[in-house]
């Protein structure tokens, strides 16, 4: 079953309800799984159905992707080569191995930067290209030769081998080690095939090749899959989802039953028209009606604001007077942006009204130094093979083992073929000097953290006593300074985690450390409370983390071109209809009141860039759109008479409001031999050549501030203002 569910439609409520009859109806919960995007819907839902139909609801196989493969990879780590304790690395333990391997194969890391090469080969793995296989491939290896980047290939490869040795696996390895599983061992695929005989997918437009590749094979058995999605809402081409899993469902299943839900609970008849006159520009699209019963609502508000920190300011004022007028508090508001860097000009103007507001992306609790640093304790406890929390601890707190030691240990360690803890737990027989006194005192304190996961102790009582035990807790306890303070409470708050998670669990359930470690690994922090607990917050958040959510009023910021849609994403169609659906996902969030808001102009890379309203702005349908209320009314200081300003924006049509200021320029092919002059000598009356803008006439030279501007004429472009420092223009 294929199941089409716009947005506000109630997704998570079908699947409840779907899994609740399949029990009610005799099915053993032990043979249903449930796989969702993120850890929070998974709870949801494992708490709705418990109130539907009690306890039988926790033994359903319910989770993210990445949590429920994990598990069945522990069950059946042996037949790949790993042990069940194995770790798993987030991006900051793959970046760190990823640049030891670039400094031992003396390559540049301004050339071979961490992320680059973590996204190519992230983006194999989703399309589950192995490291041979990527090496093997003349086509792969000619696209890394064109991007100056011909090492990536020996990069992934020793990066695998690294993680393999390490008793480790990335969050990517997770689903492509799944994928060989039941590729390579058919027996384990029997197990699982027969083991699960109804599989239940939600947010489906979110898959990648390798996910539903996994839930096909799992399926072919019993032949009992239920997919939920919208593909109006698949947004995240950028990571490996691929929308044609959605899109030719009925192709790789022909007998399924596609049913429609199209009415949209959240949001207002205005908010849903809108999101529908959007979403139908683009080509690549099930056909589906969706419709709302609810009050028609208020039209969608235009903010025009002359800079971005002007933006910022009109937004926060807004929120202030709709919270005073409607009674409204913080939670019921959010501020939606393209990009986190964007958040800075907002979360200034809050503060200055006394307005609280959390940001969800930014520096996650467990993205913490001192957070981390005490998971690599527990992390190496429980796999001696982790070489990237070993680097992390094994000289913290100081014991005088420097990086040159620890290099010394790997290399000696790959020299005589064996595993890096085997030379720091008989220091003596491999390396000599004062220094094998602290490293044999290191071994003998993880030694020691070791017995007592092998005594079957609980994750806190080993947590709490590995955090005492090493040092760490004192001394962050001996730090005075405010941030020595904030860092000792945060350490304080990880073990009250800790505490939680063995005291929540069920009776059969598993409280060890290993565990523990493997819930936290799998955890985002869209999944983490705020940290004094009160929610009563505005919350900025890029479109990409809010899908899933809704919130009452609902402000989308940035509405520029180049912006929103970002620059990066013009260069196919298939690119501007993803931009398309991300601006879809955003309109739908709000629930009663929808404001857009744009910048004239604002600071990128340190300079000023003058901007142009978005094309998505033209393509909402104008008769819901409010381009004369009071928030679109910019403050002039040098208006005139106060409410000047207001009158000069009310006498101008929606139409005006939103075109940019000089019109669109037609395409224009620059000359055969166009080469950039040197413009630091132009002058007024001169005639030039744009790349885009094509010929015009210099009418002005402005020399104030920190660059030099041009004012020119073009024949067909109209009158246009150029910086000269970043303006190619052939001089005629």
């Amino acid at each position: 079953m294929m199941i089409i569910a716009g947005a506000g439609s109630g997704k998570t409520r079908v699947l409840t309800y779907r899994i609740a009859h399949l029990i009610e109806n005799g099915v053993d919960p032990f043979r249903i799984l449930s796989l969702t995007f993120t850890n929070k819907a998974a709870g949801e839902m494992r708490e709705r159905i418990e109130k539907a139909i009690g306890l039988e609801a926790r033994n359903i196989w319910s989770g993210t992707f990445h949590s429920v493969f994990a598990k069945i990879l522990r069950f059946e780590a042996k037949y790949l080569g790993y042990t069940s304790d194995f770790s798993i690395y987030d991006t900051d333990d793959s970046k760190s191995l990823i640049r030891t391997i670039v400094k031992e194969f003396s390559l540049d890391d301004k050339l071979y930067k961490a992320n680059v090469v973590l996204n190519r080969i992230s983006g194999a793995k989703n399309r589950l290209v192995s490291a041979d296989d990527y090496l093997n491939n003349p086509m792969i290896q000619a696209d890394d030769a064109t991007s100056k980047l011909p090492e990536i290939g020996r990069i992934f490869k020793a990066y695998s081998v690294r993680c393999f040795q390490a008793n480790a696996m990335d969050f990517d390895d997770l689903l492509f080690n799944t994928n060989v599983l039941f590729r390579d061992f058919p027996e384990v695929l029997h197990k699982y095939q027969h083991r699960f005989h109804y599989v239940m997918v939600d947010e489906f437009q979110d898959t990648n090749v390798s996910q539903y590749l996994i839930t096909r094979k799992l399926s072919a058995v019993h032949r009992n899959i239920c997919v939920v999605g919208d593909d109006a809402q698949s947004i995240y081409a950028f990571r490996g989802a691929n929308i044609e899993n959605i899109l030719n469902f009925e192709r790789d299943f022909p007998d399924v039953t596609v049913v429609k839900l199209e009415q949209n609970y959240r949001s207002t008849q205005t908010i849903v028209n809108a999101a529908n006159s959007v979403i139908a520009k683009n080509k690549a699209q099930l056909q589906k009606n969706v419709f709302t019963q609810n009050t028609e609502g208020l039209p969608i508000d235009v903010v025009k604001a002359g800079s971005d920190n002007e933006e910022g300011r009109l937004v926060a004022t807004s929120i202030f007077e709709e919270k005073m007028r409607d009674n409204l508090t913080n939670e019921h508001f959010a501020i939606l942006y393209r990009t986190n860097a964007q958040s800075r000009a907002f979360e200034e103007a809050l503060r200055k009204r006394g307005i609280k507001y959390r940001i969800i992306g930014g520096l996650s609790f467990y993205q913490r130094k001192e957070i981390k640093d005490l998971l690599a304790y527990l992390r190496f406890t429980v796999n001696q093979r982790d070489e990237e929390a070993f680097k992390r601890i094994i000289n913290l707190p100081k014991r005088g083992i420097g990086d040159s030691t620890v290099a010394k240990m790997v290399v000696t360690a790959s020299e005589n073929g064996v595993g890096l803890w085997e030379v720091v737990s008989q220091v003596n027989q491999f390396i000599s000097g004062r220094v094998t006194v602290p490293i044999e005192q290191f071994a003998t304190l993880i030694k020691s953290f070791r017995i007592l996961t092998e005594m079957g102790k609980n994750a806190y009582e080993i947590a709490s006593h590995i955090a005492q035990a090493s040092g760490l807790l004192k001394e962050l306890h001996e730090d005075k300074t405010v941030e020595g303070l904030s860092r000792y409470e945060n350490v304080q708050e990880l073990l009250n985690a800790v505490k939680e998670f063995v005291d929540q669990a069920d009776e059969d359930e598993d409280v060890t450390l290993s565990a523990f470690l493997q819930s936290v690994s799998l955890l985002t922090n869209a999944d983490e409370p705020d940290e004094d607990g009160n929610r009563d917050r505005v919350t900025l958040m890029t479109i990409h983390s809010a899908k899933g959510l809704e919130f009452r009023n609902v402000y989308i910021v940035g509405m520029e071109e180049d912006l929103f849609p970002s620059q990066m994403m013009l260069e196919s169609r298939q690119d501007l209809e993803e931009e398309r659906r991300l601006f879809y996902v955003a309109i739908t969030r709000a629930e009663m009141k929808l404001t857009f808001s744009y910048a004239e102009s604002r600071y990128q890379w340190g300079r000023l860039k003058m901007c142009e309203p978005s094309r998505f702005l033209m393509e909402v349908d104008p008769r819901f759109l409010n381009l004369q209320g009071p928030v679109v009314e910019k403050e002039t200081r040098d208006a005139g008479p106060k409410g000047t300003g207001a009158r000069s924006y009310a006498a101008k049509t929606p139409a005006q409001l939103l075109t940019p200021r000089a019109p669109a320029a037609p395409a224009h092919t620059p000359s055969a031999d166009f080469t950039p002059s040197d413009t630091s000598a132009l002058t007024e009356g001169q005639r030039v050549e744009h790349q885009k803008f094509g010929f015009g006439t210099v009418s002005k030279i402005d020399a104030s501030g920190s660059d030099r501007k041009a004012i020119i004429a073009f024949d067909e472009a109209g009158e246009r203002t150029l910086l000269l420092s970043f303006a190619k223009l052939r001089i005629l």
